[in-house]
């Protein structure tokens, strides 16, 4: 009995000091589990938010419309996340009505809520399944997704709650920020932010900018340079550097290119561009990897979702490059109309809280760029899903031998399959390997997305067997099937170890839900592009599984490693661009709601105003149409040449100047200018004759989104070395004979 308080005390003292040094899942839960325990005892009351009688409340009401009762863990995230936290939860433990009861509450509080989804499917789902819950409790919703109009996003903002991807609210913004009408504003003052999958949103989305484009230019990519790009050879004619995220052609890729286009390369700027943007699309793009091509059209995927992403293309050039190569039309070019980190979306709301399965491991980053707090949730039912060691192979010819093996093994006893890939292609090649041994599998990947709800519901059924892309890893709980149990439940397979160790966790959790049977396995080789990309010259041992297993976390932690530094360079490039876009946004907004335009012109140009007004003209309107149109356009300018600036600001590096600091120096200056070219330019146009459009001052017809990634090609010494050895290059084959 000594020995039991003793163990108990140190927990305690253990828990007290990470407490101390707020080390990520420390947040102390003891007082939300008194209140949910409480909660039992008391009568379901409304009014007082975050007591006891709320949780009866809300408890009584998911019995009635859901047919569900929440446990006391789940009350338990309710309240931590009232209280502003991110909870983590295991997988099956009804995060989504735990997210449900705390948007309530937030309302009954008076705020208005957005949860802010990973993706369409969860948003519209989860909004249609936790419609009864809200509507018993007085609380409207709606939901938002890539297809929705303006007149259904206006309606959904207008809601108590609104479910809506994480994206298509920061488009909406984004939109929002052009607008010329107040009456065409559609997302209302931020109160709430509730974030369901908070790792994947905060951490990993968090890494691309989201970018607003409009049309300016057809596409310039030339059909007879994609063909002579496409007979090129890797290693004869080009070289792809270490990490893949580069390529460049070799003295003899250069001849051959020159001859068969007739040109000197380093003689035509224009030409060599679409050259390496070719190349680029021939050598580092894949079709069903990074896109797939569907209706005539290059759809991009979305690599951490596994899912497309609609409306998104590839800047500067590269997307008429990759329609080339697919011999598709070419869709117009654009320009960069604006952009908004997710961190900078998020916070703009007074109140973060959210919920995933995977919280801790990103604990720091939570705090470090959202001051958020973690409270770990224990799981109602003990997890006892056996997580086998994982299996090493030299070479993918054997792990893929052995993975089909396994896979005709397991399918033999009737105990059902998830297999989870990597990549689109590599789903469809199992698929090929599995149905030339007999055995029919279905495939969910960003082909069939929208058969993702029938086909995660068959999953756990006897004898299925389903070959996925890390679409399955998020949000859906697989439920067996009768008789599963007793055959160890549903076995879950990765194909190989994703970057991010949490992205296992979550593909894992697939399985052993509430305390169901279950049972893991990865099957790793080290041919796979985890070991080659972070650690090429380490051959995972095969007969010593402990070393292989710290190899194999190692080159985890080191593409974590890198992945956290684009997050870090993502924010320290674009924080004091987003503080100067927020102080023109409410100069703007002066423009658009008021009179700030009319005035400001009539103080430049009184006789012209005094003129128009005696036309009859209606100046007010065509002040503020001026002056937004002018703050816009000298927006976009500005982000041309901090684009321009950020190509050649990694050479500071070599001066060892820091070249983000060097970048936010200039940035400044350059800012101050753009509020002088408003002035001028608005009191040009003012004073020409005609409207904006007779001037021949338009706006884009078109917007879409860009998918761009900060720090593409490494760390910035990295780049600063790259660009050298390649004007070094270029310079010797100018010397040539």
């Amino acid at each position: 009995m000594i020995a039991s308080h003793k163990v108990i005390s140190m927990a305690s003292v253990s828990q007290w000091f990470k407490r101390v040094l707020e080390r990520p899942g420390s947040v102390d839960i003891g007082r939300y589990q008194r209140v949910a325990a409480d909660a039992a005892k008391a009568e379901p009351s409304l009014e007082e938010v975050g007591s006891a009688g709320f949780c009866a409340a809300v408890r009584v009401a998911a019995e009635e419309t859901l047919g569900e009762t929440p446990y006391d863990v789940q009350l338990v995230g309710m309240l931590a996340m009232l209280d502003g936290r991110v909870v983590e939860m295991a997988t099956g433990e009804g995060k989504t009505l735990v997210g449900a009861m705390a948007a309530a509450g937030h309302v009954q509080r008076g705020a208005r809520v957005h949860v802010v989804a990973v993706n369409d499917y969860l948003a519209r789902r989860d909004a249609e399944w936790m419609a009864p819950f809200y509507a018993k409790l007085g609380v409207t919703v709606g939901w938002i997704d890539q297809t929705s109009t303006v007149e259904q996003r206006r309606e959904a903002y207008t809601q108590d709650v609104t479910y809506v991807p994480v994206a298509e609210l920061g488009f909406d913004v984004l939109r929002d920020r052009m607008a010329t009408d107040p009456g065409a504003l559609i997302v209302p003052t931020p109160q709430v932010a509730l974030v369901d999958e908070a790792d994947s949103v905060l951490v990993d989305e968090a890494r691309v900018p989201l970018v607003l484009a409009g049309a300016a230019d057809p596409g310039t990519a030339l059909p007879e340079i994609a063909a002579v790009v496409r007979r090129l050879s890797r290693g004869y004619h080009y070289e792809v550097d270490s990490e893949g995220r580069n390529v460049f052609l070799t003295s003899k890729g250069t001849d051959t290119v020159e001859k068969a286009l007739g040109v000197n390369l380093y003689d035509d700027h224009r030409t060599v561009t679409e050259v390496n943007l070719a190349l680029h699309a021939h050598a580092l793009l894949t079709r069903d990897v990074d896109y797939i091509v569907k209706d005539g059209k290059v759809q991009l995927v979305n690599t951490s979702r596994g899912r497309v992403a609609l409306l998104q293309r590839w800047p500067d050039g590269l997307q008429s490059a990759v329609e080339a190569k697919e011999r598709l039309t070419l869709s117009e070019t654009g320009e960069v109309l604006d952009s908004i980190t997710i961190q900078g979306l998020l916070t703009r709301y007074p109140e973060i809280c959210g919920m995933t399965g995977t919280a801790v491991a990103v604990g720091e980053q939570l705090r470090e760029f959202y001051k958020l707090q973690i409270a770990v949730v224990p799981p109602n039912r003990p997890c006892v899903r056996v997580d086998e060691p994982d299996r090493i192979f030299a070479t993918m010819a054997d792990k893929q031998a052995a993975l089909v093996e396994e896979i005709a093994a397991q399918h033999a006893t009737g105990r059902p399959i998830l297999i989870g890939t990597l990549d689109i292609a590599e789903s469809e090649q199992l698929a090929e390997l599995l149905a030339e041994e007999g055995l029919d599998c279905v495939v969910l990947n960003a082909k069939n997305d929208a058969e993702e709800a029938e086909i995660i519901a068959r999953a756990g059924q006897r004898g299925a067997i389903t070959v996925s892309t890390q679409m399955a890893g998020r949000g859906t709980d697989i439920r067996l099937g009768e008789g599963v149990p007793a055959l160890g439940g549903l076995y879950v397979i990765g194909t190989g170890r994703h970057p991010s160790s949490r992205l296992d966790d979550q593909l894992r959790g697939r399985s052993g839900r509430q305390g169901d049977p279950g049972g893991s396995v990865f099957f790793v080789s080290s041919e796979d592009s985890l070991l080659t990309s972070y650690l090429p010259d380490e051959p995972l041992p095969k007969d010593d599984a402990k070393q292989a297993a710290y190899l194999i976390g190692h080159a985890q932690r080191i593409a974590e490693g890198v992945m956290l530094e684009i997050h870090r360079n993502t924010w320290r490039f674009t924080r004091l661009q987003e503080l100067q876009r927020g102080e023109l946004l409410q100069q703007r907004d002066r423009v658009l709601r008021g009179d700030a335009g009319a005035e400001a012109l009539r103080a430049a140009s009184p006789e012209r105003y005094a003129e128009l007004t005696e036309q009859n003209v209606d100046v007010a309107e065509r002040t503020r149409q001026v002056v937004l149109y002018h703050i816009d356009r000298a927006w976009v300018d500005h982000l041309s040449f901090l684009a321009d600036l950020r190509e050649g600001i990694h050479l500071r590096a070599l001066g060892r100047l820091s070249p983000f600091d060097e970048y936010n120096r200039e940035m400044i200056p350059a800012y101050r200018k753009l509020l002088d070219e408003v002035g001028r330019r608005s009191k040009e146009t003012f004073e020409a004759d005609g409207d904006l459009p007779e001037q021949g001052l338009r706006r884009p017809t078109a917007t879409w989104t860009y998918l761009v990634q900060e720090n593409p090609f490494g760390s910035e010494w990295k780049r600063a070395l790259t660009s050298v050895s390649s004007e070094f290059k270029a310079s010797r084959r100018r010397r040539r004979p």
